[in-house]
Parts: C-alpha cells; sequence; structure tokens
C-alpha cells in the first residue's frame, strides 16, 4: 500500500546519480537497474524525464523519446513499491500526457499486469499492432 498523504516533489529533469537509478529499476525488480551507466545516459538522451521525490530519495519515474511534433514514445514508467498506490504513477502520467497533447500519438508499452492501470489513464490497448524486439532484458 502506498503512503497517502506524503508531500511528493515532481521534477522534469534528465540529471539523475547512478545511484538513485540503480535503487529505483531493481526496486521493481526491472534488469535495467544492473546497468546504472547505461541509465544515466539513457535519462540524459531521453527527450522528457519526469521523477518524483520524497525529500532526497528518487521513488518515481516516467521518461519519453519522441520525434520532436507527431509521436511520442513512453519508456519507463516505475514507482517504488513502498510508495505504489499513492497516485504517483497516475500524475507522473498526466504531467506527460500535458507535455506531449498537441502531439498526434503518444505510445507506450505495458506489462500484461498492468493493462488495467494505463486503461484508467485513458490508454487504449491496439487490435491491430503488438510490440516487437530484437534483444531484451529479462524484465
Amino acid at each position: 500500500m502506498g503512503k497517502v498523504g506524503m508531500k511528493m516533489m515532481y521534477r522534469q529533469s534528465k540529471e539523475f546519480t547512478k545511484k538513485d537509478l540503480e535503487d529505483l529499476f531493481l526496486s521493481v525488480d526491472w534488469s535495467s537497474g544492473h546497468y546504472p551507466d547505461k541509465l544515466v545516459v539513457a535519462m540524459k538522451n531521453s527527450a522528457t524525464v519526469l521523477s518524483a521525490w520524497d525529500g532526497g530519495k528518487l521513488v518515481g519515474l516516467a521518461n519519453a523519446l519522441d520525434d520532436g511534433i507527431m509521436t511520442a514514445y513512453v519508456h519507463y514508467v516505475l514507482v517504488h513499491p513502498d510508495y505504489q498506490g499513492a497516485g504517483i504513477g497516475k500524475a507522473l502520467l498526466t504531467q506527460m500526457r500535458e507535455i506531449y497533447k498537441d502531439y498526434l500519438r503518444i505510445v507506450l508499452v505495458s506489462y500484461n499486469s498492468e493493462i488495467g492501470f494505463y486503461e484508467g489513464l485513458g490508454f487504449v490497448e491496439s487490435k491491430e499492432c503488438a510490440p516487437m524486439m530484437l534483444t531484451s532484458l529479462w524484465t
């Protein structure tokens, strides 16, 4: 259960320490957390990065890649397990939708277990296409 009533600070920034990213990604068992050097570069190379902070602790993050005018791809959306259920993911995606409101398409790939969460925020599961990958991390 999330920490209801807490005061989150939200930022739009691409600057993170390796430790901040490693701790957050590994907290949700995402294998990319084993590559904190790469995550730091990935955030700097992202078009948009939004984060949620509880004091000095990174507890949520969403990033997007975009073409500058038509399509934005939301790549990461994650919230530390101790903070899930408190509206942080919703807040990050609401901010992301506002940033990209004039784009023709906002796309994300969801784990099957999270589809309901994204549908609750207005995303629609595509019946015409499926995510495809050449390579994959284990989570």
